[in-house]
């Protein structure tokens, strides 16, 4: 996917070296402590072909200044199966360029190429910037609480 200098395409084996300092500066946003390995492990996952889900990249020029992870899953609600993007992130300095619209676009399409019922995600509720972004998509506010138990560990 190509617009306004960005190119937005599923992440390959040989990117995720590059791809570590974006998936801790995610991590670090929600005050997680990253691990290189562990990310190694995790992410790799998600590179095409993938039952798992998908990892999508998103490059100005040369540089990879962003990624999405979208999970493969299911909606009882629905009988369908769906699509969970559970984690957005574009590098500080590249913000407010219309990365994370175009990785937003890319996940739209690689669902609707999949054949999924949707495309969901959640936020932060203090996460105002993130929310302006989404509010400028064709997204929907979902009227959901989330809730969690962990860690189980």
């Amino acid at each position: 996917m190509k617009g306004s200098g960005v190119r937005v395409d599923p992440l390959r084996e040989e990117d995720l070296p590059a791809a570590l300092p974006l998936f801790a500066g995610y991590q670090g946003f929600y005050e997680a402590t990253p691990d290189d390995a562990a990310n190694l492990r995790f992410f790799r996952r998600f590179v095409a072909p993938s039952d798992d889900g998908l990892l999508l990249g998103a490059w100005v020029g040369e540089e990879l200044v962003g990624f999405a992870c979208l999970y493969w899953t299911f909606s009882s609600t629905h009988a369908a199966e769906i699509a969970l993007m559970n984690d957005l992130f574009v590098a500080e300095g590249h913000r407010g360029q219309g990365i994370g619209h175009a990785l937003i676009d890319g996940a739209v399409e690689a669902a609707r190429r999949r054949g999924m019922h949707s495309l969901e995600w959640l936020t932060a509720v203090d996460n105002h910037r993130a929310q302006r972004l989404y509010d400028r998509t064709e997204a929907a506010r979902a009227a959901w609480y989330g809730y969690e138990i962990g860690p189980l560990q």
